[in-house]
């Protein structure tokens, strides 16, 4: 089997290279492209015409425009990346009768309530970049009904930056911190997400009837705040010193750090659809979340 994997260089892609490749041949695309192969998004065409130049049995997309607050003012770059391209690659997949997994976001909701987000409630997302998501859903599944859409939040990963090292780092630095408590979800590792779209594939490939959207996250829930004394604290029974433990990391309301994009207060995602079809469990996001701490404070 062969893998056509777009956004290879970013944090869930980079994981993806790993999970997938005992599926089979994985043909992993950055920006970049590789030879005469394109991934730059912001190329619809280019992309589709990789999609028929390889010719692959599942395409699976892990790019998109996520500068959430640039994106307010650089519409038609989000636009392009994140709807116009999936349809694209869509498209030409559907020519080479080959299924598209593609990841979305819980942005394409409105925040409100508290209750997890189920697959068939009603959208209303607050920003350019969720609007350009929730297109972009529409668009690929309307051009490919062999499809999945796998919305999920908060997505980390041990490689590069991340609210974690962010809060390691102001931690060491201040004596007091000041973290946002009104929004609600469940930190999610790419890891995590890389290792279940593997299983999903699989399953989809042998029952197309799998085909839909679904929502994928760690089990649980937390806020920022509650995300950032869990590090911190976890952190120091590893050996971590700081200035600010986690007594020192004080509740502040979203409207004290104002942004161009307005944030959902609730992203809570309803995983069963997702846990049911795929017959996979979902850990707790602070699994997750002590595995990957380890990971970096290992590494530095």
């Amino acid at each position: 089997m062969k893998i056509l994997l777009f956004g290879a260089n970013g944090q869930v892609g980079w994981e993806l290279r790993r999970s997938l490749a005992p599926l089979g041949e994985v043909v992993a695309l950055g920006s970049a492209g590789e030879g005469a192969l394109a991934g730059d998004f912001r190329d619809p065409q280019a992309v589709a015409a990789s999609v028929l130049q390889v010719r692959p049995d599942l395409v699976v997309n892990a790019a998109a425009y996520t500068a959430v607050d640039k994106a307010e003012s650089d519409s038609e770059s989000a636009r392009t990346v994140n709807a116009l391209a999936p349809e694209a690659i869509a498209r030409a997949a559907r020519a080479v009768d080959a299924p598209v997994i593609h990841y979305s976001t819980d942005y394409v909701f409105d925040g409100s309530g508290s209750r997890p987000w189920r697959e068939d409630d009603a959208t209303g997302p607050l920003s350019v970049y969720g609007r350009t998501k929730l297109e972009g859903e529409q668009r690929l599944a309307a051009a490919q009904p062999q499809h999945l859409i796998l919305r999920t939040s908060w997505v980390y990963a041990a490689r590069g930056g991340n609210f974690a090292r962010t809060m390691l780092r102001l931690a060491g630095e201040r004596e007091r911190l000041t973290v946002i408590d009104d929004q609600f979800g469940a930190p999610t590792g790419a890891d995590l997400l890389a290792d279940v779209t593997a299983h999903a594939a699989r399953a989809l490939l042998r029952d197309p009837a799998l085909a839909g959207t679904y929502h994928v996250a760690a089990s649980g829930e937390t806020s920022w705040h509650g995300y950032a004394r869990f590090v911190v604290g976890k952190a120091q029974q590893l050996g971590e010193e700081f200035k600010a433990g986690p007594s020192a990391i004080a509740p502040v309301p979203t409207s004290a750090f104002p942004t161009p994009a307005r944030r959902p207060h609730n992203s809570r995602l309803d995983t069963e659809r997702f846990r049911t079809a795929f017959g996979l469990a979902l850990p707790p996001w602070e699994w997750g979340v002590a595995r990957m701490l380890q990971e970096i404070l290992e590494r530095s």
